[in-house]
């Protein structure tokens, strides 16, 4: 059995659908259980209904308008699809009376884009002679605690999707499975969304929960490469990474798997494969726990850009003991998340987002130290073998210092797969292309 996981522009019109349902029949006799997001830009067009309606307007046309199409050009019986429309007609009338859009109430509206994806999909694979069935991903046992808009998965999924899927796993029901990734139900049976990441976390359970053979993420790219290749035209596929690997690529702005996605398939040792739905005989990439062969000095190279760098210096704490301990319980008081950081006895230095609001945490850390605030900055790291750091910054920084490139500060991380180093923007790209010059070409 493997898990197929499809992003929204996969699945974003009728053309794509019937590209998709071709990889699914191409892979039939593995058993895959499959996995899609909304429709192309159909959760924001929920989310645009819903700001019309709490200003008294109802209207689904552009949500409607793209489904109806897509049924009718893939000639299907839109029963299911025209009674999810009512309902959810019915939800902005309700939001227009009411003038207000709670949480919970933003999470039942958004749930209707996977689901209608699903019912398409299902729909138009039966046409087409191949056995499937959606499913609603509560309809598999998928239940959250009530953290509307990002909530977390309950312990008892483990048990409650082999409970629904073993029958088709080992052979006794043929009907392809295709559930509704990034949504759940609570215990009350409200509709939760699982916030960021949402539907690789759906494919990575149901993965993980049922011992699956690999899970299986589909882009439009041949895998995991060394870089953007937006900037470098030369990126190349990386055949292999490590689960930590891959959860620093994606933190650090690569379009991996979510960090949190990751946390099932690590805990039950089940692979994840990234492949290019433009390229299916491509291997693609795959991530595992520990690399199979001789571990690359150096897998590839991300960038964050639009950050800022906060400099923290307080000699009238030399030697104290509680200097970090004010630095991050400020940082924790106003609820801003730290990037990177570099230390030193009496300073500070690290990244955050520059969209946080830092007003109230600059005064506070003014209070007992010197505060430079330097914006436009942006983060490049070399997710790497650290073991091998040493050669590693000789390498690349001696290819920066021939080009002029001064980077302004450097971390190595604890978990040993990464060095982050801040440039300022506009030199971002510039340092990618050198960086990946000096370890690629």
């Amino acid at each position: 059995m493997i898990v197929m996981k499809f992003g929204g522009s996969s699945v974003a019109n009728a053309e794509r659908i019937k590209h998709v349902a071709s990889i699914i029949k191409a892979y039939q006799n593995d058993r895959p259980a499959v996995v899609l997001s909304a429709m192309g830009d159909t959760t924001d067009h929920l989310l645009e209904a819903a700001d019309d309606a709490v200003n008294g307007k109802v209207d689904i046309e552009r949500v409607a308008k793209l489904h109806r199409e897509t049924i009718s050009t893939l000639q299907l019986d839109g029963t299911a699809t025209e009674e999810l429309l009512k309902e959810l007609n019915q939800l902005l009338t309700g939001i227009s009376m009411l003038k207000e859009l709670t949480k919970r109430t933003r999470d039942y509206l958004v749930s209707f884009g996977e689901r209608l994806s699903v019912r398409i999909m299902a729909a138009y694979l039966q046409k087409e002679g191949i056995p499937a069935r959606f499913y609603d991903a509560w309809d598999i046992g998928i239940v959250s605690d009530s953290s509307f808009m990002s909530a977390e998965l309950l312990d008892e999924v483990w048990d409650n999707i082999p409970r629904y899927l073993t029958d088709y796993k080992n052979g006794n029901d043929n009907q392809i499975p295709i559930v509704t990734g990034f949504i759940a139900k609570d215990k009350k049976g409200n509709i939760t969304t699982l916030g960021r990441g949402g539907s690789d976390l759906t494919a990575t359970i149901i993965g993980s929960a049922m011992a699956a053979d690999e899970i299986q993420t589909w882009k439009d790219v041949d895998g995991i490469l060394t870089t953007d290749p937006r900037v470098c035209k030369d990126a190349k596929p990386v055949p292999e990474v490590t689960y930590e690997e891959a959860q620093e690529l994606a933190m650090f702005g690569a379009q991996v798997l979510h960090p949190r996605s990751m946390v099932p398939c690590r805990k039950t040792g089940t692979p994840v494969r990234v492949k290019n739905s433009y390229n299916i005989q491509s291997p693609g990439s795959i991530i595992v726990e520990k690399h199979s062969g001789k571990v690359p000095p150096v897998c590839a190279i991300t960038t964050v850009k639009h950050i800022t760098l906060i400099d923290i210096v307080s000699s009238r704490m030399l030697g104290a003991a509680g200097f970090l301990a004010h630095v991050f319980n400020n940082f924790l008081k106003w609820n801003v998340s730290i990037d990177v950081i570099a230390t030193s006895e009496v300073s500070v230095s690290l990244t955050v987002n520059t969209k946080a609001d830092l007003s109230g945490l600059i005064s506070d850390l003014e209070q007992a130290s010197e505060v430079t605030v330097h914006t436009g900055k942006s983060i490049v790291t070399i997710v790497c073998d650290a073991a091998h750091s040493s050669a590693i910054l000789a390498s690349g920084f001696a290819a920066l210092s021939d080009e002029g490139i001064n980077v302004q500060m450097i971390s190595q991380g604890a978990s040993k797969v990464n060095i982050s180093m801040i440039v300022d923007d506009d030199e971002a790209e510039k340092t990618v292309k050198i960086l990946h010059g000096a370890f690629f070409s």
